[in-house]
């Protein structure tokens, strides 16, 4: 069951569902103006998000902003019309392409079959939509490029595209008096090619720009709000095993001997994991 969280004075989230794809959802609550992190992946997760806050005594946002171009950060803007919505240049450029399709089970299927789209998302849409796929794609307001700072009143939000492996156009929403960096999904890897990656430069040039954020709290869109020494821990996995890939042009056996000399230890799930996907990216 989807939660409504609180972080320090200013932040709410909604925590996230696997089964469907809804990412965590955010809003960012100013003296004067409210900012929603993300619209959701349909028009019942937008409204569940805003009956829960409004249970709290919370008001519609006056904004919101988009992490980036994927259905599941986009679907629920549409629920959204009285709300001016921001978006990267970037990001509305991707979803204008999404406009003259049909998400029709047929038509997914046969996306799917094509290689434009991938199985995981074809089946969460259908989840997600099960009883009626009333799905408009609705392009947002105002759009900027590389950075915008916006002021709420008494907290401000610092919109900051950084790209990434896994959306070229990804933003993070930076709230600066609570000090919390709103990700999005741009630390995960590419699920959309042939083999889930990660590339060496793309990652390393994102890591630089995430390390640069003063965060005591980083909210991962499809997991949860982590604390900075935790998410230190993931940029060092991601920096170590980058490292590692090059010297070993991209062979994963010879890259696990060598994080299991740096680490002591057998390595665990996620350390394989991502020594497979450098290893994909590489490779690919």
């Amino acid at each position: 069951m989807q939660q409504i969280k609180q972080i320090g004075d200013r932040f709410y989230y909604q925590t996230p569902v696997s089964e469907t794809d809804r990412p965590i959802l955010g809003m960012v609550v100013g003296d004067e103006k409210s900012l929603m992190i993300d619209a959701g992946n349909s028009e019942n997760h937008a409204r569940y998000f805003l009956e829960e806050l409004s249970d709290r005594g919370l008001k519609r946002p006056d904004m919101v902003a988009l992490t980036h171009w994927h259905w599941d950060h986009i679907f629920g803007l549409s629920a959204l019309r009285d709300t001016v919505s921001i978006s990267s240049f970037q990001t509305k450029e991707e979803m204008a392409k999404l406009l003259p399709l049909s998400w029709s089970d047929a038509d997914l299927d046969q996306r799917v079959e094509e290689g434009t789209e991938i199985e995981f998302c074809a089946t969460a849409i259908k989840k997600e939509f099960a009883k009626q796929r009333d799905i408009t794609i609705t392009l947002p307001d105002v759009t900027f490029e590389g950075k915008l700072e916006i002021d709420l009143g008494g907290v401000t939000c610092v919109l900051q595209h950084v790209g990434g492996d896994h959306a070229a156009d990804s933003v993070v929403v930076y709230i600066k008096e609570e000090k919390i960096l709103f990700l999005g999904d741009c630390f995960y890897p590419d699920i959309f090619s042939s083999k889930t990656n990660y590339t060496v430069k793309t990652t390393t040039q994102l890591l630089d720009v995430l390390e640069g954020f003063k965060a005591d709290w980083v909210i991962l869109s499809h997991g949860e709000a982590i604390s900075s020494e935790a998410f230190a821990r993931e940029v060092r996995l991601l920096r170590t095993v980058s490292s590692l890939t090059g010297p070993s042009n991209g062979d994963e056996k010879q890259m696990q001997i060598a994080y299991e000399k740096i680490v002591e230890r057998e390595l665990n799930e996620e350390e394989l994991e991502v020594i497979q996907e450098f290893a994909n990216g590489y490779n690919l």
